[in-house]
C-alpha cells in the first residue's frame, strides 16, 4: 500500500494552499498532543504553583481551567495557521457549522457558553455545597459541558452546566462553610420555659459539632393548638453538609435530657368523634 499517495490525496484546494490527508492527520495529532500537554500543565498549576498563593481547591481548579481553555484555544489557532490552510475555506465551513449548531447543537453550545461563564464569574466552584433543582451535594468537579454533583448518598449525579446560569442555585459555602440550622421542638404549656431553653442551650453548647461563636440561642417560635414551638438555632461548619446528622444527634440528646428531667415533649392532641 502506497502510504506517501494516500497522505498525498488531496482533499480540497490546489497549489501550496491544497489540504491533503496527510494534512488533517498532522493537524489531528498536534491538537491531541496540545490537549495532553494542557492537562499536565493544568495538573502542574494546581499542584506546585497555585498551592503557594493559599487559594481553597475552587478557585485553583477555576483557574487552572480557564488557563487550560485558553492555551488549548491559542495552540489550536497556532497549529491551523501554520499548517497552512487557507482559513477563508475554514470561514466557510464554521458559518456552515454554525447553522447546525443554531438548529441541532443549541443545548450543547449552551452549556459549553454556560461553563466558561461558571469559571469565570465563580459563583459556584469545586468543593462547594450547592442545591440546583431537586439536587443537592458537593461539586467535584466542572467540566465544559456538565458539572458532576456527589450527594450524601455518594451518588453522581451530572448537571447540565445551563442550569447552574438559568435556574435558581442556593450555595451553601459560597463565602465559607459556617451555616446556621434551625431546629424545632414543641413542648407542653404546663413547661417553665426558662429550664426548658437552659437545658437545651446546655445540649446544644456540649455537641462538638455547634460552634460557641456565634453562639446558639433558642427563641419562641409560636404559639400552637397543643403546645408551644421553640426554635434551637445553632451554627456549624463541620455538618453545613450533612444538616440531617447534626439534627439527628441535638433531637437524641434534647430527648434524653427532658426524659431524665421530666419535660414531656408535646404532640398534637386529635378528638374522635363517634356519630350515634
Amino acid at each position: 500500500m502506497d502510504w506517501k499517495a494516500i497522505l498525498d490525496f488531496k482533499l480540497y484546494g490546489s497549489g501550496d494552499s491544497a489540504v491533503t490527508l496527510g494534512t488533517i492527520v498532522i493537524i489531528f495529532i498536534s491538537l491531541l498532543i496540545l490537549y495532553l500537554i494542557s492537562v499536565r500543565l493544568k495538573k502542574y498549576l494546581i499542584g506546585k504553583v497555585f498551592v503557594n498563593y493559599k487559594w481553597d481547591p475552587g478557585e485553583s481548579q477555576a483557574f487552572g481551567t480557564i488557563i487550560q481553555y485558553t492555551f488549548i484555544i491559542i495552540g489550536g489557532f497556532s497549529i491551523i495557521m501554520a499548517s497552512g490552510i487557507d482559513l477563508s475555506g475554514i470561514g466557510l465551513i464554521a458559518g456552515a457549522l454554525g447553522i447546525g449548531v443554531g438548529f441541532g447543537l443549541q443545548n450543547i453550545a449552551s452549556n459549553f457558553i454556560s461553563g466558561v461563564i461558571i469559571l469565570f464569574e465563580r459563583h459556584i466552584k469545586v468543593g462547594d455545597r450547592i442545591e440546583v433543582g431537586n439536587v443537592a451535594g458537593n461539586i467535584i468537579k466542572i467540566s465544559p459541558r456538565a458539572t458532576t454533583v456527589i450527594t450524601n448518598d455518594n451518588i453522581a449525579i451530572i448537571v447540565p452546566n445551563s442550569e447552574f446560569i438559568n435556574g435558581r442555585v442556593i450555595n451553601w459555602s459560597l463565602q465559607n462553610k459556617m451555616v446556621r440550622f434551625n431546629f424545632m421542638v414543641s413542648v407542653s404549656y404546663d413547661v417553665d420555659l426558662a429550664v426548658v431553653r437552659k437545658l437545651l442551650l446546655e445540649v446544644a453548647r456540649e455537641n462538638d459539632g455547634v460552634l460557641k461563636d456565634p453562639s446558639p440561642d433558642v427563641l419562641f417560635d409560636s404559639f400552637m393548638e397543643s403546645n408551644i414551638q421553640l426554635n434551637l438555632r445553632v451554627w456549624s461548619s463541620r455538618y453545613s453538609n450533612t444538616p440531617k446528622v447534626l439534627q439527628s444527634q441535638l433531637y437524641y440528646s434534647v430527648y434524653a435530657t427532658f426524659k431524665e428531667h421530666g419535660i414531656k415533649i408535646s404532640y398534637p392532641k386529635r378528638e374522635f368523634i363517634v356519630e350515634r
